[in-house]
């Protein structure tokens, strides 16, 4: 079926077909469900040269792939796609990513932003001062942040509350006795790392107590990290009795050095770890299984790509800011602190 017999079936114009089909904002709801329901019933596929001509539309969304970072083997990187694109799909909407390498950020948004071939672009893992923001302003390249930054201009952004769910994590460990408490972090450049150690430290002021220096450590979320930085925190004296940790990959590793010193977690040592919910990493069928603060990074990226529809279609970006709120799940990694 061609775009004049679909028309023709609803007994609309050719035009309003086509912005139906297309998102327009001037095409009410109504109109639009009634095209797209048509449209899937009988078939009809749009030439997607056409489509590109008629919308001035590439139909596509960009990501930029740093080649310094194993992104492909990261699996915040790969949930998050799997959601936006869960969102695109059903949209038609291509997802084209692009190789960056070192210190070669401004020139490949440059030329994403020149050559036409995404419509949008998502940002992620934003620094605390991140200068991509006010660089895809000025170059007009519609974008939305997962994360947040402090950059001085208006821009879309989807973010979890960092900061009060390790605020709460924390105040959890102190109401079960603990004192000596561990952060095991992120890389401190980046917001979300910043805002865990903040709502730490918060939550340790409202007890009167100061974080031990000695017991804060960061560095890339892998179980080698985790493994190495509790294996330190454990040679201290007084050891920590408890941990906050901001992966469930640095856990994994955590955990490892936890039962190398003789151990057991729950009991000797508590544990909770920052949960993005993998669906190869569930901390249920952990033994013991791990108290986590939750909120899933696939619905993120499944969000991040209907905002990014609301913004093709003319919101403004200023008016895109979600904060989610982070779940505190406790189980058997967490218990009260060991008698001395």
């Amino acid at each position: 079926m061609k775009l004049k017999e679909l028309a023709s079936h609803l007994r609309l114009s050719q035009t309003t077909v086509s912005r139906a089909l297309n998102g327009y904002p001037e095409v009410n709801e109504e109109t639009r469900r009634r095209v797209l329901e048509a449209a899937r019933r009988h078939g009809y596929e749009p030439n997607a040269s056409a489509r590109r001509l008629a919308t001035g539309r590439a139909g596509a969304i960009g990501i930029v792939m740093p080649t310094d970072r194993h992104m492909l083997l990261d699996p915040h990187y790969i949930e998050f796609q799997a959601g936006l694109g869960e969102t695109l799909l059903g949209e038609e909407i291509d997802i084209v990513l692009t190789p960056s390498g070192p210190d070669q950020d401004e020139a490949t948004y440059r030329r994403i932003a020149v050559d036409g071939r995404v419509d949008a672009v998502v940002l992620a893992s934003p620094l605390i001062e991140d200068e991509r923001i006010p660089l895809l302003t000025n170059l007009r390249l519609p974008f939305i942040l997962h994360g947040r930054t402090e950059a001085p201009v208006d821009h879309a952004w989807l973010d979890i509350d960092n900061e009060g769910a390790f605020q709460h994590a924390t105040k959890h460990l102190l109401d079960l006795g603990h004192r000596r408490i561990g952060l095991i972090n992120g890389d401190l450049r980046y917001t979300f790392a910043r805002d865990r150690e903040n709502g730490f430290r918060a939550a340790l002021a409202a007890r009167g107590l100061v974080a031990d220096e000695r017991l804060l450590a960061s560095g890339p979320m892998t179980d080698e990290i985790g493994y190495r930085i509790t294996a330190r925190f454990l040679a201290e004296r007084p050891r920590p009795t408890a941990l906050l940790v901001s992966s469930m990959m640095m856990s994994l590793g955590a955990f490892r050095a936890i039962r190398a010193a003789g151990l057991e977690l729950g009991r000797d040592v508590s544990m909770i770890a920052h949960d993005d919910v993998f669906p190869f990493l569930n901390p249920d069928v952990m033994v013991p299984t791990m108290s986590t603060t939750r909120s899933s990074i696939r619905a993120a990226g499944k969000r991040v790509g209907e905002l990014m529809l609301e913004l093709l279609r003319g919101r403004a970006p200023g008016t895109i800011h979600e904060l989610w709120p982070v779940e505190l799940v406790i189980r058997g990694s967490t218990g009260p602190v060991p008698r001395a």
